[in-house]
């Protein structure tokens, strides 16, 4: 996943755009970009890794020299961005948030039409200037804009901003979310809404899927109408957004309080305590506290002063240390008692395993974990959740190799609840793990906790549906 943040003022909004950007830290994973123009300097842009290091830390010396009352950030996936080109529309930067899936046969049409593509993502095509040069191929940026989104696979939400005004255009099928922001004499654009509070936006509107806007500190036009078809990314709600931000107009961990309820709900277990494995976990345990009124617990902290994120590292054994270290167990809430534990997912299973063993280490006595969505059986095929070398890396296509003994199987079995393969699979996943017990989220509870109809809810990833 990426996020991407944009504003224009009347003022210098090097701040804000700054500030903005940081607030979707959540969401990168290697890179981060910042550019903005100001009639003195014309395009400026910065671009660091954040393998080794925070994004306030590494941009900290470049907004010195920065200024301009336009500007984007983006905490991108792997792609240096945004792309500053220039071309027949003239010289503008664009940041993307998405995955092109047929990016392999974009890329051999370009060149056979004579482009070149410079090396700026580690020997591969960058998808942002690919993105850029079919833009530009056509004779306005709103023409471009449908050029791509009808020549891609996947999702693409794109940012661009010119010398006098940003464009936002909102994937096609609003995989991924544009909100506009405005306070006196600015407006901003953002993945995140918690990106505004604390800048003194307020939230002004949601674009819809396919939508383009045009927008200038004076205020914003719309440039084409959003589509009827939408199939938003459920997992949003259950695990990448912040909590304090809306997609829709509804909040992220109000979502994550009914998932909770829902689990609650639908349990028969007793227990000592309720937990949520840290971050994303803790809202469905609140949830599911609150619903079942049995005590809300930390048997875990996080040490989040030095240690990163667990997956910036590119090294599998680096993951699973970082993993390891910045969660330390508290042994006085554990021993000899009975937890619920509340987790968003369950993806290759590995940082759980891990996690579990220090409990049982711990002294507890019976580990019941229940999981905020379905089983994850079919890898995302619109954004860059749960990428991994192979298919098989996710815990639910091992559980069922060792049932099957072999890997063409037709896992539509597997997502039916009601079918006997399903308890199977979740059993084996529970003895790799060595849980008490484990239970996941039923996909209508889910849709019921987001609060929004199922057919513009993209739930790929559990049933293998939502393929335009």
């Amino acid at each position: 996943m990426s996020g991407f943040f944009g504003c224009i003022s009347k003022n210098n909004c090097v701040m804000d755009v700054f500030y903005g950007t940081d607030y979707h830290s959540h969401l990168g994973t290697k890179r981060a970009g910042l550019s903005f123009f100001s009639k003195d300097s014309g395009f400026q842009r910065a671009i660091h890794s954040l393998e080794d290091g925070y994004f306030r830390n590494k941009f900290e010396n470049d907004i010195k020299g920065f200024s301009g009352n336009c500007g984007i950030g983006i905490i991108s996936d792997y792609e240096a961005q945004p792309i500053v080109v220039t071309s027949h529309l003239g010289r503008f930067a664009v940041a993307t948030v998405g995955k092109i899936k047929n990016i392999d046969e974009l890329e051999k049409k370009c060149i056979g039409n004579h482009h070149t593509f410079s090396e700026t993502s580690q020997g591969s095509v960058n998808p942002t200037e690919l993105v850029a040069m079919l833009i530009a191929e056509c004779e306005s940026f709103v023409s471009g804009i449908s050029s791509v989104f009808e020549k891609i696979e996947g999702s693409c939400s794109i940012l661009i901003m010119t010398a006098d005004k940003l464009i936002a255009a909102r994937d096609k099928f609003g995989r991924t979310p544009i909100i506009i922001g405005k306070k006196k004499d600015a407006y901003a654009v953002s993945f995140e809404t918690s990106a505004f509070p604390n800048l003194d936006f307020d939230t002004e509107y949601y674009l819809g899927p396919g939508e383009i806007l045009v927008i200038t500190a004076d205020g914003y036009r719309q440039v084409q109408k959003p589509k009827d078809k939408m199939q938003i990314c459920s997992f949003l709600w259950v695990y990448y957004g912040y909590p304090p931000s809306f997609y829709e107009n509804i909040n992220v961990d109000e979502t994550r309080y009914r998932c909770g309820a829902a689990l609650a709900k639908n349990d028969n277990i007793e227990a000592d305590f309720v937990a949520g494995i840290p971050d994303s976990g803790v809202g469905h345990a609140i949830g599911y506290s609150n619903e079942k009124r049995i005590p809300l617990k930390r048997p875990y902290t996080k040490y989040t002063p030095t240690w990163p994120r667990s997956f910036m590292p590119q090294s599998q054994d680096t993951r699973d240390l970082v993993a390891k270290m910045k969660l330390i167990t508290n042994h006085s809430v554990i021993k000899g008692k009975k937890g619920i534990f509340l987790d968003d997912s369950i993806v290759r299973g590995t940082q759980l395993k891990d996690n579990v063993r220090h409990l049982h280490a711990g002294g507890i006595r019976e580990i019941h974990m229940r999981i905020a969505c379905p089983p994850l059986t079919y890898p995302c095929e619109f954004l860059n959740f749960s990428r991994s070398r192979s298919n098989f890396d996710l815990a639910t296509r091992k559980a069922i190799k060792i049932i099957e003994g072999r890997e063409d199987v037709d896992f539509s079995e597997y997502s039916d609840t009601k079918n006997g393969k399903y308890m199977a699979m979740i059993e084996q996943i529970r003895k790799t793990l060595n849980l008490s017990t484990l239970k996941f989220q039923q996909l209508n509870d889910l849709v019921d906790a987001i609060g929004m109809p199922k057919e513009k809810l993209c739930t790929h990833c559990w049933d293998g549906t939502g393929c335009f």
